[in-house]
């Protein structure tokens, strides 16, 4: 690996004394306060006050009926895709899944969470490109794809790092084809986004909804999700699901696959002392993301976008993509990358390698789904319509893909709202560094 701290470029930065996160978990000490009551009372399993309280309050929050405490966003979007499945296909059998044989539209520039329940299901994910506006689900790619796909009733849309998709669109194209959706709103709690003239929370812009509590997330509780929803049929559903799907019998009895996907109740605990302080934690998400706008803003990059007529974002990750005229070369493989310093400009690869070796914490953007290996064999739709197979050897040219520029050209900065001003002056500093027109 390269020594960023003997290149002259470099010099007079020091290492960070500890370590700068990308996004750590921020307790406050309310926390401790529900976990041990969860021991003392001896409700330690899969029932308990916190949990009805973590359901009651953020369906509150958000604005829905109903809340379900999940072990996790994964079991919570499963449970979201498999309920979605049901409803347009009717109960499946026991050794089938709801989905079993047909194609749903999805997100591609995500975390596979949002995309392998299709898969648990029985279904094929067919990947939607993403837009330059949001780095969300393009709304014309959408419509192509039920050009080509005219039977697809299912659509799994994520928001990512905190910003809001095109909801509005994509709803009224769903609309038009009779698709329900399934919002991952893992990344975006807190979130709000402008649907006509009202302003709503994301996690309850789909037909089924799911959030996160994971340990990186705006608040967490190590782990944790939510299904959300505004049908009670729905929200016992999936309760019961998540459940072992265990009937009212005085032995057990089951007539549907089950899932031990509960909520624990001391994880409940620490997500309970956490909601006091989500919108303390979206403004210093904020605070950060617009620091680095106005610290880089003199560098050939820009930040992630967001619609600020429609969107307010939780400003979760701050990111940046470089200019396309200012990229060094760099070339990525399947685990390994190669990067070269050229004077004026850089790319991902040096300057998360050079925040690494000072002690900040970033990654790149996430791989386009259809990207990936696992799907590497399923349909891709671009505003071109099938994105796949656009070249060959006597026509020029390679069709658009605006999700795998985003992950060639972008990355995510440190962004732990414990993070110092101090700290990411120097994290910006390091940035500046990597553009040097000195070798």
């Amino acid at each position: 690996m390269y020594d960023f701290l003997r290149d002259p470029r470099f010099v007079g930065i020091e290492k960070f004394k500890s370590k700068v996160w990308l996004s750590s978990p921020t307790m406050h000490g309310t926390e401790q306060k529900w976990v041990d009551e969860a021991i003392q009372t001896n409700w330690v399993s899969t029932v308990g006050q916190n949990i009805n309280v973590v359901e009651q309050e953020m369906a509150s929050y958000l604005g829905c009926k109903y809340a379900v405490g999940l072990s996790c966003g994964t079991s919570a979007l499963h449970l979201a895709t498999k309920l979605a499945g049901e409803r347009l296909y009717g109960i499946a059998r026991a050794n089938e899944g709801t989905l079993a044989g047909k194609r749903v539209f999805c997100s591609d520039v995500t975390f596979d969470a949002s995309i392998n329940p299709i898969a648990y299901e029985g279904g094929e994910a067919v990947f939607i490109d993403t837009e330059a506006d949001t780095w969300n689900m393009d709304p014309y790619s959408l419509e192509e794809a039920f050009k080509l796909y005219p039977d697809v009733r299912l659509i799994v849309v994520a928001h990512l790092y905190g910003a809001p998709g095109k909801m509005e669109e994509i709803k009224a194209i769903a609309d038009a084809h009779n698709a329900l959706i399934v919002e991952d709103a893992a990344e975006s709690l807190g979130a709000k986004y402008k649907f006509g003239d009202e302003w709503v929370e994301t996690g309850t812009l789909g037909h089924y909804n799911a959030i996160s509590f994971n340990g990186n997330k705006i608040i967490t509780g190590s782990a944790g999700g939510l299904f959300l929803s505004d049908s009670k049929e729905d929200a016992d559903k999936v309760r019961k699901w998540s459940t072992q799907s265990r009937e009212a019998a005085p032995w057990y009895q089951h007539e549907e696959i089950g899932y031990n996907y509960r909520m624990s109740n001391i994880i409940a605990g620490i997500i309970r002392g956490q909601i006091p302080y989500l919108d303390e934690h979206i403004k210093q998400k904020r605070a950060i993301y617009e620091r680095y706008k106005e610290g880089l803003k003199d560098l050939p990059m820009s930040m992630n976008p967001y619609d600020a007529r429609k969107s307010i974002p939780n400003f979760w990750l701050s990111c940046l993509l470089i200019n396309s005229d200012a990229m060094a070369h760099h070339v990525r493989g399947e685990q390994d990358e190669l990067w070269a310093h050229e004077p004026g400009k850089s790319s991902p690869g040096e300057i998360l390698q050079a925040m690494t070796a000072f002690g900040a914490e970033g990654r790149p953007i996430w791989k386009p789904m259809h990207m990936q290996p696992i799907y590497r064999m399923h349909a891709f739709v671009t505003a071109e319509g099938n994105g796949r197979g656009r070249s060959n050897a006597y026509t020029a040219g390679g069709g658009i893909d605006v999700g795998s520029d985003i992950f060639k050209r972008g990355l995510c900065l440190p962004s732990d709202n414990k993070m110092t001003v101090e700290q990411q002056d120097r994290v910006i500093e390091i940035i500046h560094r990597c553009f040097d027109k000195v070798c």
